[in-house]
């Protein structure tokens, strides 16, 4: 059991070496974004995060979808 979590744990800390290699040594290391509206292959096929999506539809209409089900 000990020596199962001791691997885990050096498995863990390799992994954990490894991404900080990669932003020290990289220029200007950092770590890409994981943002939609950051991705040019989600650009190019017009898919946007739902908060620009949410913005959008507000810039649209006068009321969110829920007030104008409950109007109609």
């Amino acid at each position: 059991m000990t020596e199962l979590l001791l691997i885990g744990a050096l498995i863990i800390a390799i992994g954990m070496l490894f991404l900080l290699v990669k932003v020290l040594l990289k220029p200007g290391g950092e770590f890409a974004s994981q943002h939609i509206h950051d991705s040019k292959a989600m650009k190019e096929r017009g898919i946007h995060c739902v908060i620009d999506q949410d913005k959008e539809m507000r810039r649209k209409s006068k009321f969110a979808v829920s007030e104008r089900s409950h109007n109609n």
